[in-house]
């Protein structure tokens, strides 16, 4: 924080980039029907380093209820298909050769309640990235504060400023998360 400056604009682009992932990865949470985008958020153990599937492998919906994925190299088929177990997203691999295939399963009650459970985390996760950003830009101007680059009534307005830009971020996730969770629990 060596030249901390505050900046409002800043704060709330960093609180909107949470909103951002969210909707990444809640796009991934597909309900009932095949999309590439499901598999959206799968990272993949390759070549020494996390990488997204989408950059090893080619993914197809040849039906409305299966999805196909096509792994570019060889030795990383095993990897996908791991990384795709591990994903949470209830699917089963069946391999063959370098073509993984997905049959997407219908949501049965339970399911539908593990999916609403994983959009809770995930909002909860975006919560949070706000609330570091909030936390960040409050220790700035406490700084500025302190270095008496500001006095308290700027201090006092920028903090209202940042917790109206914090409460406007939460609302946005949770939004975010009543339309999801609407659209698993009624598909």
């Amino acid at each position: 924080m060596a030249n901390a400056t505050y900046d409002i604009d800043d704060i709330k682009r960093r609180m909107a980039g949470a909103s951002v992932a969210l909707k990444s990865e809640l796009s991934g949470l597909r309900t009932g029907r095949a999309s590439a985008h499901l598999l959206d958020p799968v990272m993949v153990e390759a070549y020494g380093s996390q990488m997204p599937l989408i950059q090893c492998a080619s993914v197809t919906i040849p039906e409305p209820r299966m999805i196909s994925v096509s792994v570019w190299d060889k030795s990383l088929v095993k990897p996908v298909e791991k990384a795709i177990v591990d994903s949470n997203l209830g699917l089963s691999p069946a391999t063959e050769g370098q073509t993984i295939r997905l049959r997407i399963p219908e949501l049965n009650q339970d399911r539908r309640k593990e999916l609403v459970k994983l959009a809770h985390k995930y909002a909860e996760a975006a919560r949070v990235a706000v609330r570091h950003v909030r936390r960040d830009a409050m220790d700035i101007i406490k700084k500025l504060e302190k270095d008496n680059a500001i006095t308290k009534d700027d201090h006092d307005r920028h903090s209202a400023e940042i917790q109206k830009a914090t409460d406007a971020g939460i609302s946005e996730i949770d939004q975010l998360l009543g339309v999801k969770e609407k659209e698993i629990l009624t598909v």
